[in-house]
């Protein structure tokens, strides 16, 4: 916790909580007694309205969330929305980030990466989800519960390939904290053979495609069909790599080739 994290929640009228009791722990800690309200992704449009009309009233709102930066892969940007909608300042305090912690470590290029949050659930539809990324060249991050974790890296083997760079964290920056590294199989090999690896709060961090890669997402493949039909290649294979993070020259050669069909 920064010191002006703890001062914001020691000076606003309430403080909305994605878990209340969850909390409790963190503001008995600090010796905050501000009372509470719950915020999360299954409160009704009710509980927003409450929290704008003391806003009306004239009261500050806090929002917290039960781990890591508020609205990353959190409940709370609905609210946020209307409220500015509505005119009232929506002030961020920068905290700890799971997501960027683990990139900073991790090994991997930094300077462009994919965050796509959580994976879908069903094994079908997070292969179709990983095929379409499959092809971009910048580092993926994403965020993974513990009991899905080792379909997750099996079905990352079968789509990306078992010697793509990953890395994975556990628990960032509380007691059982853990890092892996290595490639896809050899990262699923030490979740498989470790039960405490698919425990906690955890970070996937995949390496990219490499940059000569031949393979085009069938995301990129598509759009790239659909503005080649009201733009010049050169333009539609730009814009295609712009929109799906492909690469372009392989866009240009996919695109050479559509054209000739």
């Amino acid at each position: 916790m920064v010191p002006r994290a703890v001062e914001t929640l020691q000076s606003v009228s309430v403080i909305a909580c994605e878990d209340t009791r969850h909390s409790k722990k963190l503001l008995d800690h600090f010796s905050i007694e501000k009372p509470c309200i719950a915020y999360h992704d299954h409160t009704d449009k009710k509980s927003s309205h409450n929290i704008l009309k003391r806003l009306l009233g004239g009261e500050d709102v806090a929002l917290i969330s039960d781990a890591g930066t508020p609205l990353i892969s959190d409940p709370g940007y609905r609210l946020v929305s209307e409220a500015r909608q509505q005119g009232y300042s929506v002030i961020p305090i920068p905290g700890a980030c799971a997501a960027i912690a683990a990139l900073s470590v991790a090994g991997l290029p930094t300077d462009k990466f994919k965050f796509i949050g959580f994976l879908p659930a069903k094994t079908g539809q997070r292969k179709t989800s990983l095929a379409a990324i499959k092809g971009s060249t910048e580092t993926m991050v994403c965020y993974e519960a513990p009991h899905r974790i080792a379909d997750t890296i099996a079905d990352m083997v079968e789509v990306f390939g078992a010697e793509r760079p990953a890395f994975m964290g556990r628990e960032i920056s509380k007691t059982f904290e853990t890092y892996l590294q290595g490639t896809m199989a050899e990262l699923l090999q030490l979740v498989k053979a470790d039960s405490n690896q698919q425990r906690g709060e955890i970070v996937l961090v995949v390496g990219g495609a490499e940059e000569d890669s031949e393979t085009v997402s069938l995301d990129a493949e598509k759009i790239l069909g659909l503005l080649l039909k009201e733009l010049p290649l050169t333009k539609a294979a730009s814009i295609s790599a712009k929109i799906t993070g492909g690469d372009k020259k392989q866009l240009y050669q996919l695109g050479l080739s559509l054209q000739n069909k």
